[in-house]
């Protein structure tokens, strides 16, 4: 017999979801079937499966240790950590991490090979004792947003259920503000609040953006929104932040391409020519896009100690460097501080 007590990051989540966890490799039929013999059983009861746990919880196996090691996901806990260079930690408690994610990083792994943030989180957070390897069964730190792996800046990892969670929905429920900068072809003066409609490409990994909805592709299309003011300008320049209102997949860099001003650095959706100038030049490995800013709403419960947190991230060297050196007509002084 084995006996385990639920832990915070554990708690809120129904049963079987957990047995399924913590018993990877056993079917679903072989779980039910447990529960209805009460081979497993939860606070001393039969179970469904259905019932939330909360922290504190005992749940009774009764099942053979040479069972439950066959079941246990020995794949998942053998799997390596180690290693994984970690993005600069802005801010760090007990629920949440927020990190300035390089340019070049993936936000989760794609391919199993991948190495993503979720890997280097994993493996600081078991390296600083933050989360075992016994906890890592049954609880996954994550990625609360994601970002475009050449788009640097801020992004937020949960490491707790309740830190994921909460997180999590302020982000899809857009709740929190999220600011931009990056750099583009041509001379912007003014501030401008566009509107539009994206479709994705999934199969080429490029979104098409109209300004009106194309009839009878109601569904393809999802509405975007999205706030720029100009920092400083140039004739064949301009360092933009950018607030995202909407935050749909590409959204930044396809929208101001459709509006004449591709990214510095975008090859998908720049022109390469005038990219290769500048590629040559700085050494630009990908799009000149960072976000910056995080501005976090009111919130309640467990993460309220957060409330109305400003985090802010530096822009990468690269990126300073071509802000640095080019000979702005427009907002010198303005273009320097933002590395600030």
């Amino acid at each position: 017999m084995r006996e385990i007590i639920i832990k915070e990051n554990e708690a809120g989540q129904r049963f079987d979801k957990y047995l399924k966890k913590y018993l990877s490799g056993a079917p679903g039929s072989f779980l039910y079937k447990m529960l209805r013999k009460k081979n497993i059983v939860l606070n001393g009861r039969k179970a469904s499966g259905s019932e939330k746990l909360n922290a504190g919880d005992r749940v009774r196996l009764f099942l053979s240790e040479e069972t439950v090691l066959k079941f246990a996901g020995t794949e998942k806990r053998g799997e390596n950590y180690a290693g994984f260079k970690m993005p600069e930690i802005i801010y760090e408690d007990t629920d949440v991490l927020v990190l300035n994610k390089p340019a070049g990083m993936l936000s989760q792994k794609a391919k199993k090979e991948d190495v993503s943030v979720v890997e280097a989180v994993t493996g600081y957070l078991l390296e600083s004792g933050a989360l075992t390897e016994a906890e890592l069964r049954t609880f996954r730190p994550g990625v609360c947003n994601r970002l475009d792996r050449g788009t640097s800046g801020l992004m937020i990892a949960g490491k707790s259920l309740a830190g994921l969670q909460v997180m999590s929905e302020l982000f899809k429920k857009r709740t929190l503000e999220k600011n931009y900068l990056c750099i583009v072809k041509g001379c912007i003066k003014e501030s401008s609040y566009v509107k539009g409609y994206l479709k994705k490409d999934e199969r080429n990994n490029h979104a098409e953006i109209r300004k009106e909805l194309p009839a009878g592709q109601e569904q393809d299309f999802v509405p975007v929104e999205t706030e720029y003011f100009p920092v400083a300008w140039k004739e064949e320049l301009t360092l933009l932040k950018v607030h995202l209102i909407t935050g749909r997949t590409h959204q930044i860099r396809a929208q101001l391409a459709a509006l004449g001003h591709p990214l510095l650095g975008d090859y998908k959706y720049g022109e390469r020519k005038w990219n290769d100038i500048y590629k040559k030049k700085y050494q630009i490995a990908s799009q000149l896009l960072h976000a910056y800013e995080l501005v976090l709403p009111e919130i309640e419960g467990a993460l309220s100690g957060l409330s109305g947190q400003v985090f802010l991230a530096k822009v990468p060297p690269v990126f300073y460097r071509v802000i640095e050196e080019t000979a702005w007509q427009h907002g010198i002084q303005e273009a320097l501080e933002v590395q600030h």
